[in-house]
């Protein structure tokens, strides 16, 4: 078989026409003459040479079969050795365009956060349940404190939903678990724009701000929760915007820093708010749970991006913002509410966040020349307040 352009109004694409030991003519055009001995069927049409063409395409135009049948050949006979590797090699490109456990990554439809949250309420959680521990000891004195003057206690009715919460953050993510890889590739089809998706492991993973090509090492301590708050920023209209202005901003050539990685330092310091119950006020209040933790996440988030942005942060300052975002989480938690409200209210678009007053924070802020180094989730102690940094 071989490959020749055919030349149309204004593109130019490539037939795949058998051999028959010499070439049809061709007319002034380049189309093929009409004289030519290849019949409609035997003559598939393909993309321009530079554009991509998903796996799928190339089986449905047979370009597959005749690898495996030796272009011609009838079914069953022997394959050439040249043959043979050709199908092993179009078997390798289609497992490393695979991102979910042998079908394409492109074809896994995007997940809402509601339908993700769906899952996880009627999964079997119970070895995740086993290692929630809902509320942080306090012994001596600060049980005392903590009885007198301390937040409220979580209504009896909402405690279940709490223990959802955190036991999806004891939950790892699972290849074999389609829910668990549809809500990576959403994640990842939102902040680049891509309508296709990408493989469960590599680089790309980098430079979305995870630490390696393996997005389930960075969740250690946040679990699934992590990936579902995530989710829900860049699924929701009213903060998709925000989502990629902050992803933006962390791709700037100075005051880069890793989105993802960033985020599931956020999520951390929401778990730990609700193990303290910080947020139990407004919960009760509102009478949910898991939508306070998305609303205090992304408030936060809105947080460090106006700060990082405005008073031109980098990496060397991002252990003391986070350890200011900590301490704002839980002793102002109404206050980050408020500053999202306004936001959402006054403008849904991404340059509304433009509007906002900078942020005041004691001291300049400034670890000019510290090195924060990147280590993992599970090497933290979240049991301790004021462990906010980097992971």
């Amino acid at each position: 078989m071989n490959w020749e352009p055919v030349l149309g109004d204004d593109t130019e694409s490539w037939e795949l026409v058998p051999n028959t030991g010499s070439r049809p003519p061709s007319s002034p055009q380049g189309m093929s003459g009409g004289g030519g001995s290849a019949r409609p069927e035997e003559r598939r049409r393909f993309p321009p040479p530079g554009k991509s063409l998903p796996i799928s395409a190339l089986r449905e135009n047979g370009l597959l079969q005749a690898l495996v049948q030796g272009a011609g050949q009838p079914a069953g006979t022997e394959i050439s050795e040249e043959l043979r590797r050709a199908r092993q090699e179009w078997e390798a490109v289609e497992e490393s365009q695979s991102g979910l456990g042998g079908t394409l990554a492109s074809a896994a439809p995007l997940i809402s956060f509601n339908e993700a949250l769906q899952y996880f309420q009627t999964a079997d959680l119970s070895e995740c349940r086993k290692k929630v521990r809902v509320t942080a000891r306090r012994q001596g004195l600060a049980a005392l404190v903590r009885f007198l003057f301390g937040p409220p206690r979580l209504q009896p009715q909402l405690q279940g939903e709490r223990e959802l919460a955190l036991a999806m953050a004891q939950c790892g993510l699972d290849d074999n678990e389609r829910v668990h890889m549809r809500i990576l590739q959403t994640i990842y089809k939102k902040l680049t724009r891509s309508r296709l998706g990408c493989p469960r492991y590599g680089a790309h993973w980098e430079e979305l701000g995870f630490q390696g090509a393996d997005p389930g090492t960075d969740l250690r301590g946040t679990g699934m929760l992590g990936l579902m708050q995530m989710l829900y920023l860049v699924m929701d209209s009213q903060t998709l915007p925000l989502a990629r202005e902050i992803f933006k901003l962390s791709q700037h050539e100075t005051q880069n820093f890793p989105f993802c990685i960033m985020s599931v330092n956020i999520t951390r310091i929401i778990i730990q708010a609700l193990r303290e119950e910080r947020l139990s006020r407004e919960c009760n209040r509102r009478q949910q749970v898991i939508a306070v933790l998305n609303d205090m996440y992304t408030a936060a988030f809105l947080q460090l991006y106006h700060v990082w942005k405005w008073q031109h942060k980098t990496v060397a300052d991002s252990g003391f913002l986070l350890k200011e975002l900590e301490l704002s989480t839980k002793k102002k938690p109404k206050q980050l509410l408020k500053s999202l409200e306004a936001y959402v209210n006054k403008s849904p678009a991404a340059d509304g966040l433009q509007e906002l007053s900078p942020a005041s924070t004691s001291g300049n802020g400034s670890r000019a020349g510290e090195e924060i180094n990147f280590t993992g989730v599970c090497d933290l102690q979240v049991e301790l307040e004021g462990e906010a940094r980097l992971i």
